[in-house]
């Protein structure tokens, strides 16, 4: 047997832990398949099943963004899941340990993802991976060398992303709500609305990318007031193109619509009752007479005696849960979702593509120098190879949980798919530049609920989200005891 109290020779240690390194590079795949399944589908779920998007479109987009989302943000996270959990000093003396004991973590987190899956759970992979890692070094060290503090700060922030992500969309549908979709003429004011919406959206985007970015691609060293001057920048410019190429085309084609609509409204009068065409709402009605003149005014006038108080407060800040949104409206919204979309995309593979690439980047960087605290930054090959087995596990299973986030849990239209979307890419990235591997499960699900609470509609199936909340709460224990049974499996099989 031998002797793992000292260091033996790079050569010596490549030869013993190559087959280490194959069987990991084999569960690296499999656990990038059962993220693809599971937590990319979270992502665009709300997209397909607002119908923005279709199950192709969707598979190809995230395919692009989840690639580009790893590349260009994803670092910090890498190295918080390698090496801050648990104290690799411990290892230090022991290479081959730690090596192996990747191994466990990469098998307890695809088992169980993998098993999610086939039940249409969406489940946190971050949550796998810690507790994966904890379950294989609770094994070898007991609770020695755990950094509990990091630890906690991993748990607190699983509470914490979907209540502040939830909050985020909420902010953002209520501003959507007051700005356009509640007013006397919502399309024209969502016409007006669009180029700020994308304004916003695009210049988070950028930089995100430009501040303290890749690594590989050099980006990290652009300083921040060049970040900032390139985000507005291609802020924007985005908000130019929305403003002078797609309004005008939006508005020609509903002017068109209008003038079809009032061509066969036309003539519609009747002996008793004058109906006019209302070209804004698209609506026929009444031209109001003194009865219904004096009927609206009382109507005005208990509205603000309602109005008062925080009961009145909140009945004006809140949509009508019986209010039927203008289709053209929320049409005008595909087009922003598609792009919050890809926007989740990336900041999905900004945070949890590093998840699942964190073992197999350790284990690289072990077999390369034996060292255990794995000072070389993780190379591109590693992370695109995690980004392949991620889309191939989106395109194959991810359609079970599409449907559970996207269609099962909360009736979904563009515009509350909108705001949904982007808080929680909102938060996943800003937990990302500060390298706190959170939940983007969390933050989606959490918008999710929060949005389908206060909009209009048939709000929250309580029973489903019931089932995902139990499926969180187990997630860590069971991928730890998984990993602990891996571990001490490997342990007597490799004599260590």
């Amino acid at each position: 047997m031998t002797d793992f109290s000292t260091i033996i020779p790079l050569g010596e240690f490549q030869h013993d832990t190559l087959w280490a390194l194959i069987v990991g590079i084999i569960l690296a795949f499999l656990l990038g398949f059962g993220m693809g399944a599971n937590d990319v589908a979270n992502a665009f779920g709300t997209s397909v099943g607002s119908k923005v998007l279709t199950l192709i479109q969707a598979y190809i987009l995230a395919t692009i963004f989840e690639t580009l989302g790893s590349v260009l943000v994803g670092y910090n996270v890498i190295d918080t899941m390698r090496k801050s959990v648990v104290d690799i000093g411990l290892y230090e003396a022991e290479p081959k340990m730690l090596m192996i004991g990747q191994l466990a973590i990469l098998g307890g987190c695809s088992t169980w993802l993998m098993i999610a899956t086939l039940l249409q759970l969406p489940i946190s992979t971050t949550h796998s991976i810690v507790g994966s890692t904890l379950g294989f070094s609770i094994v070898l060290k007991g609770l020695n060398g755990i950094k509990w503090r990091t630890v906690i700060n991993i748990v607190a922030s699983w509470f914490i992303s979907p209540i502040f992500s939830g909050l985020m969309s909420t902010t953002v549908y209520l501003i959507v709500d007051h700005a356009v979709l509640r007013r006397k003429n919502p399309l024209e004011c969502g016409l007006k609305a669009m180029p700020i919406f994308f304004f916003f959206c695009f210049t988070f985007n950028a930089f995100m990318v430009t501040y303290q970015g890749s690594k590989v691609l050099h980006i990290s060293a652009v300083p921040l007031w060049l970040a900032i001057v390139i985000s507005l920048s291609v802020g924007l410019l985005t908000a130019l193109i929305i403003q002078f190429v797609m309004v005008p085309r939006v508005r020609a084609r509903t002017a068109q619509a209008l003038t079809s609509l009032e061509k066969k409204k036309r003539g519609a009068y009747t002996n008793d009752i004058v109906i006019g065409i209302d070209i804004d709402n698209q609506k026929a009605k009444s031209i109001p007479t003194p009865e219904t003149m004096s009927q609206s005014s009382q109507e005005k006038q208990e509205e603000k005696l309602s109005a008062t108080g925080i009961r009145g407060f909140f009945k004006w800040l809140l949509p009508k849960k019986d209010r039927v949104e203008n289709k053209e409206t929320l049409t005008l919204f595909t087009t922003i979702q598609t792009f919050t979309a890809c926007f989740a995309g990336f900041a999905h593979g900004a945070n949890d593509v590093a998840n699942a690439i964190a073992p197999l980047a350790a284990m690289v960087s072990m077999y390369q120098d034996e060292n255990v605290y794995q000072d070389k930054p993780t190379p591109i090959y590693v992370l695109l190879y995690g980004v392949v087995g991620i889309c191939v596990g989106l395109w194959i299973l991810g359609h079970r949980v599409i449907k559970t986030v996207g269609t099962n849990m909360s009736e979904v239209n563009p515009a509350s798919g909108f705001t949904i979307e982007f808080g929680a890419a909102l938060t996943a990235l800003i937990a990302s530049k500060l390298g706190l591997p959170i939940s983007t499960t969390h933050c989606l699900v959490g918008s999710v609920v929060f949005v389908g609470t206060v909009k209009s509609g048939e709000g929250i199936k309580w029973k489903i989200f019931r089932n995902i909340a139990f499926s969180w709460i187990v997630t860590l224990p069971i991928a730890g005891l998984i990993s602990a049974a891996i571990m001490i499996g490997l342990k007597y099989a490799c004599g260590l």
